[in-house]
C-alpha cells in the first residue's frame, strides 16, 4: 500500500473541539475533540475517499494524484510544544 501525504488546516471551534480541512482533498471536513483526533479522523476519511475513487474508477483529486505519482515525499507534521 502506498502512502500519500496531504496538508491539513486545523482550527479550534468556538463551541470546543477542532475542525480539520485540506486544500489537497476538496470536501474533506473532519471534527474532533482534540487536534490529534481531528487529524486521525481526517486521515481515515482521506483513505476512504482515495479507496472510493480507485474502486469506482474516478480520478483522484489533483494534488493526491500528483503526490501519488511522486517517488519522494516531503512532509509537514505538527509537534506540540508546551
Amino acid at each position: 500500500m502506498d502512502e500519500i501525504a496531504i496538508r491539513l488546516h486545523v482550527e479550534p471551534l468556538a463551541e470546543g473541539g477542532y475542525l480539520a480541512t485540506s486544500p489537497d482533498v476538496p470536501g474533506l471536513v473532519a471534527e474532533g475533540r482534540t487536534v490529534t483526533e481531528a487529524m486521525e479522523i481526517a486521515q481515515g476519511l482521506t483513505r476512504k475517499i482515495v479507496e472510493s475513487c480507485l474502486e469506482h474508477g474516478d480520478p483522484l483529486p489533483a494534488k493526491l494524484a500528483e503526490i501519488h505519482q511522486s517517488q519522494s515525499v516531503e512532509l509537514v507534521i505538527p509537534v506540540g510544544v508546551r
